[in-house]
């Protein structure tokens, strides 16, 4: 599992920010999760109510997951679809020459702090 330890890089990168701004409370963190990007939500989020837990900073901080959904895009035909549905065939004209747009983010998209 590793989600503690992306929970970890979190907290540490939460900790410098609340230094640098003189922040003592964070109240929600809400992430950006891209649906490819290897790291299981509810793992996730088990792992952030341990270790906010622990954390005076933390100690009651809402961890807020926002899907970013997997979108591939086909160099062949132009196409745009879903990845988790097709994969890496184009539906549209059966190429594998395709590429991931996006759905591979994990992103600090906002702090909620006193």
């Amino acid at each position: 599992m590793h989600e503690l330890g992306v929970v970890f890089h979190i907290i540490r990168s939460l900790e410098k920010v609340a230094k640098e701004n003189n922040v003592s409370k964070i109240n929600s963190v809400t992430l950006q999760l891209g649906e490819v990007s290897t790291v299981i939500p509810s793992y996730l989020s088990s792992c952030w109510k341990w270790a906010a837990a622990k954390n005076e900073l933390l100690k009651r901080a809402e961890l807020i997951i926002e899907k970013i959904d997997a979108v591939t895009r086909c160099d062949s035909c132009g196409a745009e679809y879903s990845t988790v549905e097709h994969g890496k065939l184009c539906p549209e004209c059966g190429s594998q020459e395709t590429w991931l747009l996006q759905g591979m983010e994990f992103l600090i998209k906002e702090i909620e702090a006193e």
